[in-house]
Order: C-alpha cells, then structure tokens, then sequence
C-alpha cells in the first residue's frame, strides 16, 4: 500500500481527531454506502442527486471481465491506428490526459491525445498534422451534449468523410444511457458505442469505461490499475474502521483545514506523474467549490522561497518509493522545519497511482461532509454555459458577437470593459492593489496552447507569487469552465481573475452548425467573464493583439 504522513499544527489534529470520533458515533461511513444523503445535505431536494451519484464507491471491483473486454477491443485496433483522440471536457478527458503522460504508449499501441481546447489554431493544428486515417476518435460525453465535443466531432468527421467512405469507423462514443450522442453514433455508424453508468458523475468518472478504454488503447494493463485501487476501497468499505482509513483521515483534514482558511492545497509532486495534480484540480475544486466555501487546488505552480507562502496553504508532495527525487526530499525536509501543513504520499510504483485514483475521490466526498455541501453538483458551471449561449444567439442573430469595450491598449495588449486608466501598467496596478493576504489569482486563458506558451504562463506565475504572496492558478478555456470553474463562481468571494484572450485567428468553420471555433472560444469567454461579474467576482479582461507568449513576458514586465 501507498503510504501517507500527516505533519499537521496541534490544534488541527485535534479538529481531526474529534471529526473521526464523530464519524465512528454517526456511523458516516456505513451511510455513504448505504447511499445515505443525509450525510451531506438535509433538504430532500438536494438528496434526490445525491443519491443517483454514488456509484463511483464500487467502481474498483468492476467485473475484470468488462476490462478485459476493453482490452481485447484496443489490442484489435491497435494496429489501424497510430493515434487515439480523446474529445471530452473535465472529468472525460483529464484521467486520459494522466494515464497518457504517466505511462505512456506500449509498444505497437497508438499514442493518445486530448482534445478540450476549442481555440482554432489548435483545432486546424490536428487537421494540419495528422494523417486522420490513422486517427480514432473516442468521443466522451456522459450528457452526449457537450457543445465543444460536439462541434470536435463535426470537423473531424468532415475530414474524414473527404478520404474515406466509412468515417464513422474511426470513432467510438461513450456516453450515458440513451442521449443524443447514442443515437448520433447510430446514426453515423460508429465503430462502437459504450454505454457509461448514469449513477457518476463526470468527476468521479477516471474508473468508469471514460478512465478504462484511454488505459486500454494505449496498452496499459487495466486490471492491474484498477486492483490497486481496489485496495483502498476495501480500507474505505461500510465496516472498515474509520480511524485507521487514512482516505477518511486525508478528506477530513482537507475539510478541516480549509475551514480554518487554509484552503489552498499546493502540489508538488514527481516528475513522472507530473499530470497527476490536474486531476485532482477539477474533481476537488468542482466538488467542493460552492455555497461560498471550496477547496482550491494548486497545481504546476512553480516553487518559490518558503516566506512567500502564506498561512491559507496546505501542502501536498507525491514521490514515488525507491525514486531518486533530491528536490522533493529537500523541500520535505524544509516544509517540516517551517512546520507548513504537510501531506506526503509516497507511491509504491506507478502503477500503485491507481490507489490514489480512488482515495482522492472518496476524500473528496469526505471533505464535502466536513463542508457541509453536495459534492456532485455544479450549479454555478450552467451559468457560464448559459451566458456563453446568449452570446452565440447574438451573433446568430446578427451575425457578430456583442462587442467587447477597449478601456486602454498599447502594442501587445488591450485593457477590456469600464476600466478606468491612462495605461496598461496603470490598469494592471489599480486591479492588483485590491488583493487581500488569503486571497488568489486565477489566470484564465482562451488562447491556444504552446510550449513557448506554457513557459511564459509559468514565469508570470512566479512573478506574481513572489510579487504578491498569494496562490496563483492558471488554466485554459473552456477546459477550466469544466473543473475550477465551479469553484471561480460558487466559492469564496476570494479571487481575483485575469482573463486573456486573443482574436482567434486564423478561424475555422464548424461545418454545418452556423458558426466557427473562433466565435465559440470567444462566446465561452465572454460568457465566463459574464458569470463572474454576476457573481461579484473581481474581473480584468485582457486581449492580446499579438504573439501570445511575448504578451505573457510583458506582463511580467509590466507588475
């Protein structure tokens, strides 16, 4: 089993200890699996989805002969394909995105990639560089109606239906019991349709059939990922004693904790699950970000002295048993000495990161006890969606989006909305100015992705961290409307959002819907950006009018 330490403050591990007493008295634990809502929520409204969502809690012990069928499948398409696509959003796409930069291709299987950025260049960069006749396509919607899945089956369907006769050979849908993406797959004549279980939600998904085919097709052995889970479900299970679960012990530590402000949980982790803490990113933040408290996850941030972080952080390390890691252990050796809230997880193997799969979704749910929400809701998510429609209907309507005001620009930027300021720097100073000590900054991008981009978004967090002495968290859109975007709306009034977009050039129609990728990517942002301010959230809007990573270096030039 993996192993995890607890190096907490006096007065929290009291808080834990009189929560586990609690939990072993109420009986907690056999009431989560007896599918007892009440153990988060009273009102009877908020129970009835509560209930139809649990059924995540014995997804380790999946008839092996149901992966095993999942893996005979992969092993009989292997060899057609040199790529497998994961067109999905949040929970759909993020377990894919670990399982793909953790282990890997095996030899003779394609390689995997995801597809949840809607920004055009990226969209065209796939048609542009891959030959789709090796391509397969799993397209991953529980809902079946994703907008951004769907609008990535159009084109690429388009594609191939201009080099092959059968291009509904070359996708797969998963998705819930009878939704339009069922009947479309039908209709187009998929290569196979597999049906996903209603009772779980998108978050808690990664050991659903979304988690498994990725782990299949890229020739993973799922019965060995999903044993190692199953060893933490049987610490988690109705008569399994409470106080020695240290699933249990890390839910309600997180709960603990952030009631008591500390509620931004930093990672580091090794280098060879370095995707890891983006999973836990969406299924942490999106669970328990609403009624005004949440959890926020921080992760890739880059590592800054030790008195740049303040008293709101948890920390988080994740190594891998027998793995030369000097700077995970320095920095575990420091953390202790500044008596930091510390969790250390140490992985047996790799494959041992399945354990983790399970533990983080059950102390989530655990945590949500302690916070006293609904851990598989989202309510705050269909208000950006909404807004993002009202925003597509214009430009339906009128053939243009609703124009966005420029306050004040110089050569790489563009000041959006009632901003009042003579210049750029000037703008950036008066937003920064209203940061608060337990406050963060969420960077929210609707740009394309990039090497040189990811670079530049990195360095401007560092600057920001030593500059301000508070978390900063950086995504892409939509991707991030699907994971932290709950807890942006729903959360503690505790953020302040800069959002960066660009003009979206050069455009790509979705064939056959009315509209293009640049109109969608920018709707989502307007419609975020919309959300936000109904939520009285703290909003600068920033257009880029040229290359996208220098803009990034000039605002770090710029605070």
């Amino acid at each position: 089993m993996n192993t995890i330490d607890f190096s907490l403050s006096s007065d929290i591990l009291l808080k834990i200890e009189k929560q586990l007493s609690s939990w072993k008295q109420l009986n907690v634990n056999s009431r989560l699996w007896d599918k007892d809502p009440s153990v988060w929520k009273e009102n009877p409204e908020e129970q009835v989805e509560i209930a139809n969502r649990l059924g995540w809690l014995n997804l380790p012990s999946t008839d092996r002969n149901e992966l095993m069928a999942l893996e005979k499948f992969a092993a009989d398409v292997k060899d057609e394909f040199s790529f497998v696509f994961v067109l999905g959003m949040g929970g759909s796409s993020l377990a894919p995105e670990v399982f793909s930069k953790t282990f890997g291709s095996r030899e003779g299987y394609p390689q995997l990639r995801i597809v949840d950025n809607t920004h055009p260049i990226n969209v065209q960069s796939i048609l542009d560089n891959y030959d789709l006749k090796k391509c397969i396509f799993l397209m991953a919607s529980k809902s079946g109606g994703t907008a951004e899945t769907n609008s990535f089956f159009y084109v690429f369907h388009d594609a191939l239906s201009e080099l092959t006769s059968t291009p509904g050979m070359h996708f797969v849908a998963l998705t819930d019991p009878n939704t339009s993406l069922g009947k479309l797959a039908t209709e187009k004549q998929f290569r196979k349709v597999i049906t996903t279980p209603a009772e779980v939600g998108g978050r808690y998904s990664a050991l659903t059939p979304f988690g498994a085919l990725p782990m299949a097709m890229i020739g993973m052995d799922v019965v060995r990922f999903y044993d190692e889970a199953l060893k933490v479900q049987k610490e988690c299970e109705r008569y399994a004693p409470v106080d020695e679960s240290l699933s249990a012990k890390l839910g309600i530590t997180l709960g603990e904790l952030a009631l008591q402000g500390k509620d931004k949980v930093t990672f580091f982790v090794d280098d060879a699950i370095s995707s890891f803490p983006q999973w836990v990113e969406q299924l942490v933040a999106e669970s328990s970000g609403k009624e005004d408290i949440g959890i926020l996850p921080i992760e890739n941030e880059p590592l800054v002295s030790l008195d740049k972080y303040g008293d709101d952080r948890v920390f988080v390390l994740v190594s891998i048993e027998n793995k030369e890691n000097a700077w995970l252990a320095e920095l575990e050796k420091s953390l202790r000495e500044a008596k930091k809230e510390l969790i250390v997880i140490s992985l047996k193997n790799i494959y041992a990161l399945g354990q983790e799969f399970y533990r983080w979704e059950y102390a989530t749910a655990a945590a949500c006890v302690v916070l006293k929400v609904n851990p598989f809701d989202q309510p705050n998510v269909q208000l950006a969606k909404s807004l993002a429609n009202e925003s597509l209907k214009t430009y339906k309507e009128t053939g243009k989006l609703p124009e966005d005001i420029v306050a004040v620009s110089d050569s790489n930027i563009e000041v959006l909305g009632d901003v009042k300021a003579e210049t750029v720097k000037e703008a950036l100073d008066a937003y920064f100015a209203k940061l608060n000590k337990e406050d963060y900054i969420a960077l929210m991008l609707f740009t394309p992705y990039g090497e040189d981009i990811e670079k530049s978004l990195s360095l401007l967090r560092k600057k920001l961290v030593n500059k301000f002495g508070v978390a900063v968290s950086g995504g892409y859109g939509p991707r991030f409307l699907h994971s932290t975007g709950q807890l942006h709306k729903g959360g503690k009034n505790n953020g302040l959002f800069v959002q960066l977009i660009d003009n979206a050039l050069p455009d790509l129609e979705v064939p056959g819907q009315g509209y293009s990728f640049g109109t969608l990517i920018t709707a989502q942002a307007q419609g975020d950006a919309n959300a936000l301010v109904n939520k009285d959230r703290r909003l600068l809007r920033l257009r880029v009018k040229g290359n996208i990573a220098e803009t990034l270096d000039s605002l770090c030039n710029l605070i």
